[in-house]
């Protein structure tokens, strides 16, 4: 045999090989991108729905302004994803220009929800805490100006992530790229601590300890959203992490990362209006077909099961149903 035979047998099976995983994962970068825009058109109008409603049907509380403005946050997510998922998908049929501006649209969707759920966490576990203080000294527009003060500074990292890293102008020297990840990854970190931290003393102040609290809708609301979020949401932040820190991270990790972690996150984003009518609508582990300004008002209620009975058979009497 000609000592040419085996290596020309090698080649032709890596390329055999490679031609295989691009197929695979094409296929795959179709199939996750059709998904997010499935999942994106459904969470679109469930998100839509309650920002209607918490906009212009009901009035507004402390937790009610965070469920507002986050519910905006996963809007924009999905929107950019989706609008996203419909250029790849041409992509992949037609030649056409994918902007790198849409990453400076996720980034920013994604800071603004994670700051108002760690934001909305936090006030909770303050208000379990230290129910007197929160009750007579908190400010009475702390959540709208937290919620702004975080869209801001969202949206500032963002254009100045964009702005180092050439996908506007560059204007900023060599290397700054490199600080803002790092300045932007500090403070992923920073909400995410919040966020466990926050969460974890507002269960153990719920289920342990001898000055317990009773478990409201809105704690499940929010301890809901929370794990939704450990279970699907914080994908998207460890693939950008992983994206900008580890090099060669295409040659590492299997193909299709972005579009897995961007579909995780959308299901995150899609499922937060499902935990808000669905923790509205169950009483006494049944379902109750109502409207859903009562399911998303429930929902937001802070008081224990046992006051809501009274409250309801009580407007019942009166005649108003939806005063709860």
């Amino acid at each position: 045999m000609s000592p040419t035979g085996p290596t020309w047998t090698t080649d032709i099976t890596t390329v055999n090989r490679s031609d295989y995983i691009t197929t695979s994962c094409d296929a795959t970068k179709f199939t996750l991108n059709f998904l997010i825009i499935i999942i994106g058109l459904v969470g679109l109008a469930g998100n839509v729905t309650v920002l209607w409603l918490l906009g212009f049907h009901m009035s507004r509380n402390a937790f009610s302004v965070y469920i507002f403005n986050l519910a905006g946050a996963d809007f924009l997510f999905l929107c950019f994803n989706v609008v996203h998922s419909i250029h790849v998908i041409i992509s992949m049929f037609r030649s056409i220009f994918i902007s790198r501006f849409f990453n400076v649209l996720f980034n920013f969707a994604y800071l603004a929800g994670l700051s108002m759920l760690s934001a909305m966490s936090t006030e909770r576990c303050l208000s379990a805490l230290w129910p007197i203080w929160y009750r007579c000294r908190r400010p009475r527009h702390t959540s709208a100006v937290m919620c702004a003060l975080l869209w801001a500074l969202s949206l500032l990292l963002s254009i100045l992530q964009g702005e180092a890293c050439s996908i506007f102008f560059n204007g900023f020297p060599h290397g700054w790229c490199e600080k803002l990840d790092s300045i932007i990854f500090a403070w992923l970190i920073v909400l995410f601590v919040v966020l466990a931290g926050s969460s974890l003393a507002l269960l153990l102040r719920v289920f342990c300890g001898s000055h317990r609290i009773p478990v409201t809708r809105l704690f499940v609301t929010i301890a809901l959203t929370v794990l939704i979020f450990l279970l699907f949401g914080l994908s998207y932040g460890i693939n950008w992490f992983l994206l900008d820190w580890i090099e060669n991270f295409y040659r590492v990790f299997p193909c299709n990362v972005y579009e897995m972690s961007a579909f995780l996150s959308c299901v995150n984003s899609c499922a937060n209006p499902i935990i808000y009518f669905l923790v509205g609508s169950i009483r006494h582990l049944r379902f109750q077909c109502q409207t859903l300004r009562l399911f998303l008002q429930r929902a937001m209620q802070d008081t224990p099961e046992g006051e809501e009975v009274g409250k309801q058979c009580y407007s019942g009497k009166s005649g108003e149903l939806e005063t709860i």
